[in-house]
């Protein structure tokens, strides 16, 4: 289903509007972004407050520039920013996931996923749907706090232990 660039309502005369939905997405970015940089990663308040916001302003483009623009502008535009977004996360992956010589690893998931939920957030605070986004970020912020606390109740078996 593709959001009707009309429904979005963000004109350049709309100065407030605009500044609302960008402030939304920077602050949910940094909520997140607290919560990363708190257990020490690597992506913190700063990157995912950029990320938020660079979605955000994405998604906006197409509804400001022109109100005539084609009905799927704007899905091509959340399109662009979840494969975008997804090579910052695999970056992400790669770059932590030099453990131990001759031990393989992957680190970073974690991180990359809330890179790419943080994008989405701020995707959904700049088309004005701004409940949506607040419940995803207290969603997002359980399960980064929350379920971190319910793994430890979890039994895992790895391959390698078999």
């Amino acid at each position: 289903m593709a959001i009707p660039v009309e429904t979005l309502d963000v004109s350049t005369g709309d100065l407030w509007g605009l500044t609302g939905r960008l402030l939304l997405a920077s602050l949910i970015g940094g909520a997140i972004g607290v919560n990363r940089q708190m257990a020490g990663k690597a992506g913190g308040l700063r990157t995912h407050m950029l990320v938020s916001l660079g979605a955000a302003l994405f998604v906006v483009i197409p509804a400001a520039i022109e109100t005539t623009a084609h009905p799927d502008a704007v899905s091509r535009a959340i399109q662009g920013v979840a494969t975008g977004v997804g090579f910052l996360g695999a970056g992400e992956i790669v770059h932590q996931s030099r453990v131990k010589p001759g031990k393989p690893g992957v680190k970073g998931l974690t991180s990359a996923a809330a890179i790419w939920v943080t994008a989405a957030l701020g995707m959904i605070a700049s088309a004005g749907l701004w409940q949506a986004s607040v419940i995803g970020t207290l969603f997002a912020l359980f399960i980064l706090s929350g379920a971190k606390w319910v793994e430890k109740f979890v039994p895992v078996t790895r391959d390698e232990e078999k």
